[in-house]
Formats: C-alpha cells, structure tokens, sequence
C-alpha cells in the first residue's frame, strides 16, 4: 500500500506571535508539525506495518519546511517531496490543494491522509478539496482505519458522542480526526536513517499551478476585550423576551 501523509509546518505552541497585516511576523519564532498532520502520519506508518509498502511525507512552504519533513522521515516514512513556495502563507485552501494534488497526481497513491484541519488557520478544507481535485472518494472525522482487498472500513466520529461506520474503496483521500492513535517519537536510530533518504524538491511553477486565490485575508487581529452592563426593565416576562432576544443577535450564542 502506497500512502502520501500531507503534512503542514505549524508556528510553534508557544511561539510569540507578532501581527504584521493580513499574516504573523516569522521571523524569531519556532516551527513544528502541525499536530492534527502527525496522527494522519502515525495512522499512515501504521497502516505501513500492518500492509506493507511505502509511506511519502508531502509538504509545501519555504526551505524551513524540510526540516518537519525529515522529522517525518525519522519516524518512518520513506521519502519526502517538498513544494517550495515561499509565499505559501498567502495561500488559499483551494490554492494550495491544486498544488497538492499536481505533485501527487504522478504518484499512484492507494490513500492520501491529512490532518482534520491546521492548527494555526483551522480552515479544514485541503482535505475535501483534495479529493474533488483527484476524483476520488473521501471520509473526514476518521477515527479508525480497517484495510482490506482494496477497501476500507471507516469509524467516523459525529456528534454528540455518535459514530459511524463507513465502507470506502481505494484509492480514496482521508481527514485523520486528532486522538486516533498515540504518536510515536522519533527514534535515535529513525534520526540517522532520515539523513539518507530522499527529499524531492519541487516548485509551484514547475507543477503548473498558478490558480488565482479564491478567498484573501484581508486582516488578522487580536480581538478588543470591553466589558458593558446593561439592565433589562419591565415585567418578568418582557425581560426574558429581551434577554433570549439578545442572545440571540448579539451574543449569538443560543
């Protein structure tokens, strides 16, 4: 089984982060996996254990971003491809999806894996989109993966504490749900082999993707904290229409 992990290099947890327009000042700050991305890995390189094969670890940024794909390759995946792209930031889930899909298109992967969604614009949508732009069947929220003569059964969590079992065929495009599995660390001996495997590097351009963005960020903020007290006045049961009323509209939380 052939498995390509999409995996996004993250600011760090506890990176300070300093606003400069529409994105964060990157310079000064750590970077990591994006964690929701390193169960879809671990998922993958089990799924590797149990069926063979081969797992890739596909990321797309600046030069930085080989260094999360190595961490990949140290845990145990086979090779990387890494689309260079400097302005990744800027990019748009549909943006950078076509991208994804161009340089896997060649790859003749039985399963594509993403994270649920990134941790620092949480957007959730290159999975799905990955799909459409492939042609083939997807799942997301997946808690559990069962392989068998060249299909799938899928546990998917719903609400309320609800699952649902799913059959798939392959190939096929999944969203791994965080907690599926306990990821494992890279070993010492993991960190030695990575040296030695292969990174292709590729470039937007070279892939042919040149989409114009379909949605832009026009601004990132950190939102003014006010506090106001405000009295509601007349019967009892004026004051309940006005406080369900507001809610409702302003607080929007019912």
């Amino acid at each position: 089984m052939k498995i390509i992990v999409c995996i996004k290099q993250v600011p760090a947890k506890d990176a300070p982060l300093a606003i400069t327009g529409n994105w964060i000042k990157e310079s000064d700050i750590g970077f990591e996996m994006n964690e929701p991305d390193s169960f879809a890995l671990e998922e993958a390189l089990r799924l590797k254990e149990k069926h063979g094969g081969e797992v890739v670890a596909l990321s797309m940024g600046p030069e930085r971003v080989k260094q999360t794909i190595k961490e990949a390759l140290a845990k145990g995946a086979d090779r990387g491809i890494h689309i260079a792209d400097d302005q990744f930031a800027q990019l748009d889930p549909l943006g950078a999806a076509n991208a994804l899909a161009a340089a896997v298109k060649n790859e003749n992967a039985d399963l594509i894996l993403t994270g649920l969604q990134s941790d620092d614009q949480g957007f959730g949508q290159t999975g799905v989109l990955l799909a459409a732009l492939l042609d083939r069947p997807h799942a997301t929220i997946i808690m559990a993966i069962e392989a068998s003569e060249g299909k799938l059964k899928l546990k998917r969590e719903l609400e309320a504490g609800w699952f649902q079992w799913i059959e798939c065929p392959l190939p096929a495009v999944l969203s791994i749900q965080s907690g599926i599995n306990k990821v494992r660390y890279a070993t010492l001996k993991g960190i030695m082999a990575a040296k030695k495997k292969e990174i292709a590097a590729l470039t937007r351009e070279s892939l042919g993707v040149k989409s114009e963005p379909t949605q832009k960020v026009e601004k990132i903020y950190v939102p003014v904290k006010t506090k106001k007290t405000e009295f509601l006045t007349g019967t009892p049961k004026e004051v309940a229409a006005k406080l369900v009323e507001k809610l409702k509209f302003e607080a929007r939380v019912i």
